[in-house]
């Protein structure tokens, strides 16, 4: 488990990480999220002990991450497997001496190598590739050298920073779903550094979010996307817009999993039941690992507002007024 309490990191007088506190459970998938320059890498570094903190604490399994000998962190550090943004693999090596690395800088026997590399290659079903040097891989072939090596070493825990930024859609969702089959079988904790909201929704259990070097919101994740924090609306920005009327009022409708099949009833019942009347302008659904949350966007006159709010309310449906600001 990773418990953090208090972290405060200052680069000079510039706070970057300023009274963070947060817990990450074995097992989880856990996302910490923001816009560039919120803190997020620079917690990934100092969860890795690649960076060092001023104050608080930052504890794995009961290790403090801060004020050890070289040996000790290095030791510490065989426990922590990392992937990156731009793949970092040694261009001329072969695919397979790429994932051997870490072992041989270990001291592993050649015959222990050789069958862990064969095995993580067939995890991520790149083992025709084993001969193969990076500069003839596409960029998710890449990334899955990078995962088999940052997993060579049986790590507890698994950092990505920003590991699908520079791949297209498709082999975004691939790779996380190769990630969360990793996750599942071997029991690797996954700390994913992103500012992809799709990968999110694909993959993380908990996310938090970070704006300035704070924890602006944190939980689960289908919580986080039903409640709607200011934070999760402030990075979501043009992702999440859409074109409302500038007359009346826009009262979003959000659903879970539980009641999204309810969705259209509840639209029929708030006009027979109020007798009022009112248009459909927007909604969708989305998909979050295994659940679904759906919204939808009404519009209708001001004087109705209060009437719709307090019936959504009294049958326990969520919802929220939102202005076009266009």
């Amino acid at each position: 488990m990773i418990e953090i309490v208090n972290l405060q990191k200052s680069f000079g007088k510039i706070h970057v990480l300023d009274n963070i506190n947060l817990s990450i459970e074995d097992g989880d998938i856990y996302g910490l999220v923001g816009k560039s320059g919120a803190g997020k890498s620079t917690l990934l570094r100092c969860i890795n002990g690649l960076e060092s903190y001023d104050s608080g604490s930052l504890k794995i399994d009961g290790f403090e991450v801060k004020n050890h000998s070289d040996k000790e962190i290095r030791e510490f550090r065989k426990n922590i497997g990392m992937i990156f943004q731009h793949f970092s693999l040694v261009q001329r090596k072969t695919v397979y001496e790429n994932v051997a690395l870490p072992m041989e800088c270990w001291g592993y026997k050649k015959d222990i190598i050789d069958k862990r590399v064969k095995e993580l290659l067939e995890i991520v079903e790149i083992e025709d590739k084993i001969k193969g040097k990076p500069r003839a891989l596409s960029g998710g072939q890449k990334q899955r050298v990078a995962i088999a090596r940052a997993i060579s070493l049986n790590p507890k825990i698994l950092l990505c920073d920003e590991a699908t930024s520079a791949l297209d859609p498709k082999t975004t969702k691939s790779i996380l779903s190769l990630l969360r089959e990793i996750n599942e079988k071997l029991g690797i904790t996954i700390v994913v550094v992103t500012h992809q909201m799709s990968v999110v929704r694909q993959i993380c259990t908990k996310v938090s979010i970070l704006e300035k070097g704070e924890i602006a919101a944190k939980g689960n994740v289908e919580d986080i996307f039903l409640n709607q924090p200011q934070s999760l609306k402030n990075l979501l920005g043009e992702e999440d817009d859409e074109i409302l009327p500038s007359i009346g009022k826009n009262i979003r409708l959000i659903y879970s999993k539980t009641d999204i099949s309810e969705s259209r009833s509840i639209i029929s019942s708030i006009a027979r039941k109020l007798n009022i009347d009112f248009s459909i302008v927007w909604g969708k659904m989305e998909k979050y690992r295994d659940d679904v949350l759906g919204s939808i966007v009404i519009n209708t006159e001001e004087k109705n507002e209060k009437l719709i709010t307090n019936y959504l309310t009294d049958i326990g449906v969520q919802w929220e007024v939102i202005n076009n600001e266009q």
